[in-house]
């Protein structure tokens, strides 16, 4: 076995699963349970779950890019037909509706951001290294598009974008040269218009902030996560975990606030007594990040930051 198959286990050309064992170890509370792989990617920790819990054990896998979906079709195939494996098309934000008749479930698993192959095929637009249309949609059937975003948004739109989801500094000047070279046809017109706009020093780190911005923007990604948190103590069972992997400051704050305080805004919350009225209690201290075995294998985890917590009884929050 190879240190990059020691580091990334169950990794395919699709998509490395980040922090495999890790999420293994907080996420499995019942070898027979139901468990929810929110955003199953190439599959990768939804095999590895399969895999280590017994015959009775189940996961619902769910993704909103029908790539991931034909993906882990075929990976999976016979836990498919076994009927251990139930794969659905969805957002986070739609995952109450979807898992409404396997509840409560054993735990949940949501591992943020974008896939592999989200970012290495050229044609859906994620990435500034390839020429393609700027698209940047995660599920192929939505109307907003990146394109959209950049040549009709006005200049306020886009400042907040970038300031807001890319905690670009440099927004205002960005959106300017933005409104005042449209209109933008493909990722390397964004790209470029980026590079003119800032000093050459800070070239590498604005591209990827604006390009994760718009990308939020499109997919809508922290106000799917927003809805998940809110409603995920409803469908977890008392004693069950969820695990979230972040990748970067907007995601992790959202998860830790949740995580610690039960509810968005990070506020404390207590009862006469004092004790939490969060729904949850924090299993991770500080979060948990890759080794640098796994950070040499993949470089695309070296921002990766895992928390848990175990789903609990409050008083206003019965199961």
């Amino acid at each position: 076995m190879t240190a990059a198959e020691v580091a990334l286990p169950y990794a395919t050309a699709y998509h490395a699963p980040v922090l495999c064992h890790t999420v293994l170890e907080f996420l499995i509370t019942d070898l027979a349970g139901t468990y929810v792989d929110a955003t199953a990617g190439g599959g990768g920790h939804t095999a590895a779950l399969l895999e280590s819990l017994h015959v009775e054990g189940r996961v619902i896998a769910i993704d909103r890019d029908r790539d991931a979906i034909a993906a882990v079709q075929q990976r999976l195939a016979p836990m498919l037909k076994s009927g251990r494996l139930v794969l659905l098309h969805g957002t986070l934000g739609a995952l109450p509706d979807l898992i409404a008749s396997f509840l409560p479930v054993a735990g949940l698993l949501l591992d943020l951001g974008v896939s592999s192959h989200q970012l290495d095929h050229a044609p859906r637009g994620f990435s500034h290294r390839f020429e393609a249309p700027l698209d940047m949609r995660m599920d192929m059937s939505a109307p907003l598009t990146a394109h959209a975003i950049v040549n009709t948004y006005s200049e306020d739109a886009l400042r907040k974008i970038l300031y807001q989801w890319g905690e670009e500094p440099r927004a205002r000047r960005i959106a300017q040269r933005i409104v005042a070279t449209r209109p933008l046809q493909t990722t390397t017109d964004l790209a470029a218009v980026i590079r003119n706009a800032v000093p050459a020093r800070f070239e590498a780190k604005t591209l990827a902030r604006t390009f994760q911005a718009v990308r939020i923007a499109v997919n809508g990604e922290l106000d799917e996560l927003a809805h998940v948190l809110e409603t995920s103590s409803d469908f977890v069972k008392d004693g069950g975990h969820l695990v979230a992997i972040s990748y970067h400051s907007l995601e992790d704050r959202l998860v830790k606030r949740m995580l610690r305080h039960g509810n968005l805004e990070g506020i404390p919350r207590r009862d006469r007594y004092g004790t939490s009225l969060s729904p949850w209690k924090p299993l991770t201290r500080k979060p948990i990040v890759p080794e640098t075995a796994e950070i040499v294998a993949n470089p695309r985890a070296r921002s990766a930051r895992l928390r848990a917590a175990v789903r609990h009884i409050t008083p206003d929050h019965p199961t």
